[in-house]
């Protein structure tokens, strides 16, 4: 029978990882050591078969191992062997990472979804702004000849009081009143208060 070649120390030499926690759960920070040497690899094992990403994975590593530092009096050997432990605090923190990446990729969708949405409400604005020139179509079919005339050129043409007067070969003063007395009517029919 063939003897078994260990390099380093014997196993039957080296605490145990429960053992090593447990001492860690006191303070010791030279069995911390041990168990971050004992546990590094896997721990960034898991955290890379979760995240893909290289840097991502170390700072979960990092992370587990600091955590597994201040919660080791939390461990409990009846609830499993400490590699175990801490392997699922490396699952789960990993996990947390990747819901807390798409999450910030979601508020960012979102986000930019909302910079695009109006600050109103378009169609309604276009309904409204469509009612509004019915109304005045219906009130100007209310108006004299005159009146309308007039009106349509001092606001839908912008021309002034003078221009109105000749384009229409009235006096000036007639035109003022046509336009005064449509103006009157437009905003009786359109329900606008003075």
């Amino acid at each position: 029978m063939r003897e078994a070649v260990y390099i380093g120390r014997s196993p039957s030499s080296e605490p145990d990882l429960q053992e090593l926690v447990g001492r860690v759960a006191l303070g010791d920070e030279d069995a911390f050591a041990s168990v971050y040497d004992a546990v590094a690899g896997s721990v960034l094992g898991v955290a890379r078969a979760v995240l893909r990403d290289r840097a991502q994975s170390e700072e979960v590593a990092q992370e587990v191992l600091v955590e597994v530092w201040r919660t080791a009096p939390r461990y409990r050997s009846d609830r499993g062997t400490a590699l175990n432990w801490i392997l699922t605090l490396a699952h789960r923190r990993a996990v947390d990472r990747v819901r807390s990446v798409e999450a910030a990729a979601a508020r960012d969708h979102k986000a930019a979804l909302l910079a695009r949405t109006p600050e109103f409400d378009e169609v309604t604005e276009q309904v409204e702004a469509r009612l509004e020139r019915e109304q005045v179509r219906r009130c100007l079919r209310t108006l004299t000849e005159v009146q309308r005339q007039a009106i349509t050129l001092a606001y839908y043409r912008g021309l002034t009081y003078r221009q109105v007067a000749q384009a229409l070969a009235l006096p000036l003063g007639t035109a003022k009143t046509r336009l005064r007395d449509g103006l009157i009517r437009l905003r009786d029919c359109l329900g606008v208060t003075a």
